[in-house]
């Protein structure tokens, strides 16, 4: 079932690959960059910890403020903050520095879009359509955002092509790429700032008056879903694309010519997922495609660090990831289908906040295991996690259906 998006759908997913460009070329490459000028792994990680808190905070605000000042202005303020937090790492090499424009900037090591300006996207768009089509809607943004992070991923190579083929000094190439993914997270931003009004009229009120006046049963779901959904997000953030490529580096001796084609695959397997995971939800539900196809991706994670070669290390991650975003479009119309319309825009706030909390929570930890303990580390922590929130999601949801799924009954 293809959904054709309107224009203000069509600006949004326009905006959201523009992101998501600059976030798959930030994920693969920050850790590489900061090791180039001279930071251990662990203050990589506290970066990515501290840029990820960024996003935590920006998730908040957004929820309660959005309405307020209005949403397109919000998208373009997040947009401008997202460029000159990446901009700062073209500008300077000062640790203090960087550390703080992390912070405010929302830079984002994660390699994944999951930032405040997602959550707002992802609870405007179920508004524009039937019940019936909400999920596939959401799995065609899905994969818009996911071919951004493919193609950002493979972008991330550039480096190396200027470095070996232009004879760029290494500082200068990399200084071109920060300029670049500035220059698409404001873009992205200011394309916000063309929506129409309807964005602004949806009926919803301030947010923080509307949490006063969701219901009982919503409050419940909402509540243990933001929970969940933070578990998961806790293991996420042992595997952020900046720790998982530096593994790859470590382990294998892997560059910047081969992680960013690495990791175009594994957005490329992202972005076909969320199309097949949205023809499964309407067979076998949205719960059980959730954890079915979930608890796999896990397991081939976990045969990563074991493998005898890179070969196939990147076969059993690659595979990992043609399975693990199953659960993202899913998850999303789940969510905003066990609650009534109006209270969506806070429960799509709230889940995306515990989301950012749990994954700016683990990269810093993440990074002294891999210094302590094992480089490996990350991999089991992530895949143990997300294995216990598959079964403890199933045990507690499994009887609550979306509404789409009583008719079928």
């Amino acid at each position: 079932m293809r959904i054709k998006p309107d224009a203000d759908q069509a600006r949004l997913y326009l905006a959201g690959f523009l992101r998501s460009l600059s976030v798959g070329m930030t994920g693969v490459l920050l850790a590489i960059y900061l090791s180039s000028i001279g930071w251990s792994v662990q203050r990589a990680g506290a970066l990515v910890t501290l840029g990820l808190a960024g996003n935590a905070a920006a998730t908040l605000a957004t929820s309660l403020l959005a309405n307020r000042v209005g949403r397109r202005r919000a998208l373009v303020a997040l947009g401008l903050l997202s460029s000159l937090g990446v901009l700062a790492l073209a500008m300077t090499r000062r640790p203090g520095f960087l550390l703080l424009a992390a912070f405010f900037g929302m830079v984002n090591g994660l390699g994944r879009d999951r930032g405040p300006a997602y959550a707002l996207e992802q609870a405007l768009l179920p508004e524009t359509t039937t019940p019936e089509r909400r999920t596939y809607l959401l799995a065609w943004y899905g994969m818009t955002l996911d071919a951004g992070l493919a193609l950002g991923s493979l972008l991330a190579g550039l480096p190396f092509f200027l470095r070996e083929h232009w004879g760029w000094p290494p500082a200068l190439a990399y200084q071109a790429i920060w300029l670049f993914s500035a220059a698409l997270s404001l873009a992205g931003g200011l394309l916000c700032g063309t929506l129409s009004s309807r964005v602004e009229t949806n009926g919803e009120r301030d947010p923080g008056r509307q949490s006063r006046r969701v219901s009982a049963t919503s409050r419940s779901r909402i509540a243990k879903l933001a929970a969940l959904t933070g578990m998961d997000s806790l293991g996420g953030g042992f595997l952020t694309s900046a720790l998982v490529s530096y593994w790859f580096f470590r382990r294998f001796g892997i560059g910047e010519e081969w992680l960013g084609p690495l990791f175009f695959g594994a957005r490329v397997a992202n972005a076909g997922s969320h199309l097949v995971a949205a023809w499964l939800a309407r067979r076998i539900g949205l719960v059980n495609t959730m954890v079915f196809t979930h608890i796999p991706s896990s397991l081939f994670l976990l045969a990563v660090p074991f493998a005898p070669n890179a070969g196939w290390a990147a076969a059993m991650f690659l595979a990992r990831e043609a399975l693990v975003e199953m659960d993202v479009p899913t998850r999303q119309s789940y969510i905003l289908a066990v609650v009534r319309p109006e209270e969506r825009a806070f429960a799509s706030g709230m889940t995306t906040l515990t989301r950012n909390v749990a994954y700016a929570l683990a990269p810093a930890g993440a990074g002294y295991a891999m210094s302590g303990l094992a480089l490996a580390s990350p991999l089991f922590l992530g895949a143990g996690t997300k294995i216990a929130y598959d079964l403890l999601l199933y045990f507690s949801f499994r009887r609550v259906k979306p509404p789409e799924e009583h008719s079928r009954r």
